[in-house]
């Protein structure tokens, strides 16, 4: 088997007495779309926070293809080839949605700019379903176009590793059918991805492995039908024993 792509040893994050994510082992492979799941404040968006340097581990080690990155910077690891989207959308709100992707590009590990980076912003717009929006000020869009434009900027970096914080969120039934085959096609072409998720027909139809925190602490690991009956991640989930409930979507 090939090296994991990503590896978290024993990463510890505390908030004063809180110990928000717990000795937590993770391995993500190349290729794989990995759900990372539990109940709200189990400390998954600080997970992914330590993996893409917004926060870093007072403890363990985050290795990024062998070599470490749980010292760096936010900027220089999306240098490397780790991008990300927000729970909370961020985008640059008073530039236009050409600008925001371009902004992406020119800190791509080669830096796109000019006339290159105008064609390929575009190209990526029309990919998230953003075309002839491309003048458009990003804060005018819609909260689902923003999350749009957000996931495009983040392709925008070129990246090996994908990290989606709860993109599917919000979506109506078709818009969720339309990003659940944009993430396939995405990984098709070789995007590792990291997805927070709660929508269970997207865990479903995307994830073959997941890995379930509560309390800060990995709880589950293994195949995604394997996990999601487990006893352990129901109680987690719904403090009783419906044994169902997490099979189908919530």
């Amino acid at each position: 088997m090939s090296e994991p792509l990503l590896q978290l040893k024993e990463v510890t994050r505390r908030f004063g007495g809180l110990v928000a994510v717990n000795q937590l082992d993770l391995k993500l492979w190349p290729g794989e779309v990995v759900g990372l799941l539990g109940p709200n404040g189990s400390g998954k968006t600080t997970a992914m926070n330590l993996i893409s340097g917004a926060l870093q581990a007072h403890s363990g080690s985050i290795l990024l293809e062998g070599h470490p990155i749980h010292r760096l910077k936010s900027y220089q690891i999306a240098r490397l080839g780790v991008a990300r989207t927000f729970q909370l959308v961020r985008v640059l709100k008073g530039m236009t949605c050409q600008e925001n992707v371009e902004a992406g590009l020119a800190f791509r590990p080669q830096g796109l700019h000019g006339k290159a980076a105008h064609e390929q912003a575009l190209a990526l717009l029309a990919r998230v379903g953003l075309e002839g929006r491309a003048a458009v000020t990003s804060g005018n869009l819609t909260y689902i176009d923003q999350k749009r434009l957000e996931l495009a900027r983040a392709l925008a970096l070129a990246p090996k590793l994908l990290l989606l914080d709860e993109w599917l969120a919000g979506l109506n039934p078709t818009e969720l059918q339309q990003g659940i085959e944009l993430i396939k096609t995405m990984n098709g072409e070789g995007l590792t991805i990291l997805l927070v998720e709660h929508v269970m027909d997207a865990v479903h139809a995307l994830c073959t492995r997941c890995v379930v925190m509560n309390a800060g602490m990995k709880i589950a690991d293994g195949p995604t039908q394997d996990v999601l009956a487990d006893p352990h991640v129901i109680q987690a989930y719904l403090g009783g024993d419906d044994g169902d409930s997490l099979l189908k979507d919530v």
